[in-house]
């Protein structure tokens, strides 16, 4: 049985894959999807937002958007990444949900905030849109 360490980041790696050990490029990836993945829960969470205030404009649809290319690269990889193995050949093999939830969380991670992501569409889509404009004194 390999050991497990702590890296410089704090979270549990096994095989001793810490920030330090990885290659260049490997941790730009991380850097990367690191971001994405930032992008992609703010983008759920202003789907939500829309979905319970009524509210359509330019970010939801960049919302919309921006999870339906992630939703497309998901297909593309059968539900996993799908630069998981450049990732694994830049010397990273571990799964980007892995670094913060446990394997099981992690694997279970991509379909459940697929289906919030559907979910929120579909609540944004159902919902009648507030009406902005100038107030009307009486």
């Amino acid at each position: 049985m390999r050991r497990l360490e702590i890296g410089r980041t704090g979270l549990w790696h096994p095989l001793g894959m810490s920030w330090t050990t990885l290659g260049r490029r490997a941790r730009a990836w991380r850097v990367l999807h690191a971001a994405w993945s930032v992008a992609g829960l703010a983008s759920l969470g202003y789907i939500w937002v829309c979905a319970a205030t009524g509210r359509r404009d330019r970010l939801l649809a960049a919302s919309i958007g921006f999870l339906s290319i992630e939703g497309v690269g998901l297909a593309v990889g059968g539900g996993d990444c799908p630069m998981g193995t450049l990732q694994a050949e830049w010397g990273d093999p571990k799964p980007f949900f892995e670094l913060v939830l446990p394997p099981r969380a992690a694997k279970a991670a991509v379909p459940v905030l697929a289906a919030a992501t559907v979910a929120g569409v579909l609540a944004v889509g159902l919902r009648r849109p507030s009406r902005k404009g100038p107030a009307v004194a009486a």
